[in-house]
């Protein structure tokens, strides 16, 4: 074009009133729809860190010993002292809700990887191999699914006790079945694949191509599906606490301490409202994190999971 003009001068006025092409911008909405989600993001990952520190360093954070009682304190309102005030035994409540992290998330991390593991190598298993044993471990699969997991995990606390360890046992029990679900879909795909077949054809039995080959494909989906769990064994296991089940006192729970604060709501909200705050807190910003893994690594998972 500039050779052209240079050629003929005359037709430069008409060059001139040639419109510019418009320059094409994203939608002003989505830009900052995802503006707002990376910011979410980051809040989440904040949250999550935070609270991970607190169950590190709660001997160190806390600022007052969890379990001390001091009667001359209860029911202390929030103040510079005490910045989530005191319950109804004196103790401090933000000490309380530091040490009731390292319970929660060490139960919780514990569960999810157990179930994990567990529903993981049943969902290979299942898929891989196929037949009676399929038919078997999906039939187990739906029965376990058939009931809601609070259900199920109440039904197994009444027979088997409550401790720790139970408590561990019981919500294992009731979160398996997720894993082994998913996983079991993926396998059926994996096992169709061309490096598949060509190590069976190489004569390599089973237990070797599920562990050399079809597991490693599934670790992606492995990691967004125990972190968009981790939010619900959380939940499960306040749950259990509040009802009694779960973490003895006096033992630090986010369930437990909800349960003792429910009776004084119009006098001492925040024995309630604090650790129930940071349960909230927690599993959104856990279940923030695990929508983006799952954006990101784009696993077959349901939206309903």
């Amino acid at each position: 074009m500039p050779d052209l003009v240079r050629a003929h001068p005359a037709i430069r006025p008409a060059i001139r009133e040639i419109p510019a092409e418009p320059v094409l911008a994203g939608p002003a909405p989505a830009r900052s729809s995802r503006r707002l989600a990376r910011a979410q993001r980051r809040a989440a990952l904040a949250i999550v860190l935070a609270v991970c520190a607190c169950a590190v360093l709660a001997q160190w954070l806390s600022p007052f010993d969890p379990v001390a009682i001091s009667l001359s304190d209860t029911f202390q309102a929030p103040s510079a002292a005490h910045w989530m005030g005191t319950d109804q035994l004196g103790r401090d409540i933000l000490s309380r809700v530091i040490h009731g992290a390292r319970v929660s998330l060490a139960i919780a991390l514990t569960v999810v990887t157990l179930a994990g593991v567990l529903g993981t190598l049943l969902g290979v298993v299942a898929g891989y191999v196929g037949g009676a044993a399929d038919a078997a471990i999906m039939r187990l699969t739906d029965m376990q699914l058939a009931f809601p997991a609070v259900i199920l995990a109440l039904v197994l606390a009444g027979v088997i006790g409550v401790d720790m360890g139970n408590l561990v046992a019981v919500l294992t029990l009731a979160n398996w079945a997720r894993f082994a679900r998913i996983t079991r879909g993926e396998v059926l795909s994996l096992k169709s694949r061309e490096y598949v077949l060509l190590a069976r054809l190489a004569g390599a039995g089973p237990a070797w191509v599920m562990l050399r080959h079809i597991v490693p494909g599934i670790a992606g989906i492995f990691v967004v599906l125990a972190t968009l769990d981790l939010g619900s064994v959380i939940i499960l296991e306040a749950t259990m606490s509040f009802l009694g089940l779960g973490v003895q006192p006096p033992a630090a729970s986010w369930g437990s301490m909800i349960a003792e604060g429910r009776g004084q709501l119009s006098t001492a909200w925040w024995v309630c409202v604090m650790p129930g705050a940071v349960l909230i807190a927690t599993v959104l910003a856990v279940n923030l994190l695990g929508d983006a893994l799952r954006e990101r690594l784009n696993p077959v998972i349901p939206e309903t999971w």
